[in-house]
């Protein structure tokens, strides 16, 4: 069994999970062990995200993964405006920063500007690798992380809703691209702080949510398609 299998993940679920799952599914349609069979994807979601998830289903399609996910890749992301977190999002430890509450317009000119070709800084709690180990490992061990800013593209931002403290905007962006470390930039940018309340992907490359299917549903395996 191989080809593509397009999965909207759940929040709580991570990455690891979903391909964990889809393993054990088809060692059994196989009658094979799960560590007999070849699963993969083509780029991480953090655990409290949801949206598309590309599944790479046998050996022919795993050794694409390079390949299949350096794609451009599409968000629907919700920001939180006045606070800072240490991981960039819902998980971390909050600090407030601001109470300012910058108009519809502004949001807009920041979003603006902060489009095209940007430097960026990964998130310390990042799977970005310093000397073979994980950032968000090293970090979580209390070790001081230093990544370098990458240049990365935001080819454009649409703001969606605003009802302060909370932003909403999609937003189309390269391969690469940390979205928390993007609402940390627009923070600064507005001069309020910010993180990340909630993300969902919809796009990869041709690939969309609208294809997706749970997890969980029945018959997942009858959703592979080949490319």
């Amino acid at each position: 069994m191989h080809g593509i299998l397009l999965v909207d993940k759940p929040s709580g679920w991570t990455s690891f999970d979903v391909v964990n799952y889809v393993r054990k599914i088809v060692a059994i349609q196989e009658g094979k062990k799960p560590k007999n069979v070849k699963v993969g994807h083509t780029g991480t979601l953090d655990p409290l995200a949801t949206g598309l998830l590309v599944i790479l289903i046998g050996k022919e399609y795993t050794r694409r993964a390079g390949e299949l996910s350096k794609q451009d890749k599409t968000y629907e992301v919700t920001m939180k405006l006045g606070e800072t977190s240490t991981t960039g999002d819902e998980e971390g430890e909050k600090t407030v920063m601001s109470d300012k509450q910058p108009s519809k317009a502004e949001i807009e000119a920041s979003l603006q500007q902060l489009t095209g070709n940007i430097m960026q800084t990964p998130p310390a709690f990042s799977a970005m690798k310093i000397n073979g180990q994980r950032a968000y490992k090293l970090a979580r061990e209390g070790k001081v992380v230093v990544l370098e800013p990458r240049p990365v593209t935001i080819y454009s931002n649409r703001l969606t809703s605003y009802e302060y403290p909370l932003v909403k905007f999609t937003s189309k962006v390269s391969s690469g691209t940390y979205i928390r470390s993007f609402v940390e930039d627009l923070g600064k940018e507005l001069g309020t702080g910010a993180y990340m309340a909630d993300l969902r992907r919809t796009q990869i490359g041709d690939f969309s949510i609208e294809k997706a299917v749970p997890p969980t549903a029945e018959r997942i395996l009858d959703r592979i398609v080949l490319i």
